[in-house]
């Protein structure tokens, strides 16, 4: 059975690490994470002694920007219209995501209102019959004398 201990030290939103430990798990010096959090790129958790708590998402973030600066040549401007641009795409997705839900829903609702409507429309239907036929006897329209009247002669 997890414990809540447990539950927490899987969570990865979690400020565990202090600065200078993030700094070395994401190969950086202590100072650009103070820059980078003064240019909102990262935003650690506070301990009670408002100490910076890095989580591992934050180490992660920390590797990004540091992909991003180091290897494609962004400078920070860039990193942070790319993590702009990030959150729109996740938000775009959430919002695709909740109407193709909402349209999955109005089409087995309208296709429900059509077997509805097909059902009480069989019982509703009657067959056409040209006027002349529709005003003989059934049993004259069986026995294959359409079209005349009662008592007419072939």
């Amino acid at each position: 059975m997890a414990t809540r201990d447990d539950d927490q030290s899987r969570d990865s939103s979690r400020g565990v690490y202090m600065i200078s430990v993030a700094a070395e798990l994401a190969g950086m010096h202590p100072q650009t994470l103070r820059i980078y959090e003064s240019r909102g790129l990262i935003t650690p958790k506070r301990s009670p002694k408002n100490t910076r708590l890095y989580s591992e998402e934050d180490v992660e973030r920390l590797r990004r920007i540091q992909e991003l600066t180091t290897e494609l040549g962004m400078n920070l401007a860039g990193v942070e219209k790319v993590f702009e641009l990030e959150r729109e795409i996740d938000r775009l997705r959430r919002r695709v995501r909740s109407l193709e839900r909402a349209a999955a829903r109005v089409q087995r609702e309208l296709e429900a209102e059509i077997d509805r409507v097909r059902r009480s429309a069989k019982r509703e239907l009657v067959v056409y019959q040209q006027p002349s036929q529709a005003l003989a006897p059934a049993a004259a329209q069986r026995s294959g004398r359409r079209g005349r009247a009662p008592g007419q002669r072939v």
